[in-house]
């Protein structure tokens, strides 16, 4: 998954506290518009300020299909998400907490700010890649250059990987190989 963060901050463990108002888990749908301020593909980027987070999920399988027909492409939480099942077929990608039954009362209080998700500070705009190893943000001034270097590193990599499975495999050999990757690619201090 890639895409552009879309933040907002989320409780669920207590009703909203407007007055003489009911709660209404769908009824909150201004912050819509703030995701698509934020370049294509998006990213939804929630953080759960309750504490323990989690206890209710505001993505499910209808917030999930609102959030795509938005153009986005997944949600990064350290809150809860459900309907799993449901969600699968749409590739929505989900990095998630943990995973509840219900959405408990699951609102959005705040959006377009920076949150933080697994010790994790997300700006509106930040770059995020995931997959099933977790989240990172990838600075904007790098993306660029990115995909060459996993190439990069990719071939390295199998390079050894196929030396280890040669017939003339010694360790010597290896102990060369990985000189010469030092030599052609020396680490940055």
């Amino acid at each position: 998954m890639a895409g552009y963060a879309a933040t907002a901050r989320l409780r669920s463990s207590n009703p909203r506290m407007e007055p003489d108002k009911s709660y209404d888990y769908y009824d909150r749908t201004d912050w819509w518009n703030e995701i698509l301020t934020i370049p294509a593909p998006r990213v939804v980027v929630i953080e759960d300020v309750d504490n323990p987070p989690g206890l209710g999920a505001f993505v499910g399988e209808v917030h999930a299909n609102i959030l795509l027909a938005l153009g986005c492409v997944g949600i990064v939480t350290n809150g809860a998400v459900r309907d799993l099942p449901d969600i699968r077929p749409t590739e929505f990608h989900m990095f998630s907490g943990n995973v509840s039954v219900s959405h408990a009362y699951a609102h959005i209080f705040d959006f377009g700010g920076t949150v933080e998700v697994g010790g994790l500070k997300i700006h509106p705009g930040d770059l995020i890649q995931g997959d099933c190893h977790g989240v990172q943000t990838v600075p904007l001034e790098i993306a660029d250059r990115v995909p060459a270097a996993a190439r990069e590193i990719r071939q390295r990599r199998q390079d050894l990987v196929g030396l280890r499975r040669s017939p003339d495999f010694t360790l010597e050999k290896l102990r060369q190989s990985i000189r010469d990757t030092a030599m052609v690619h020396p680490r940055s201090q």
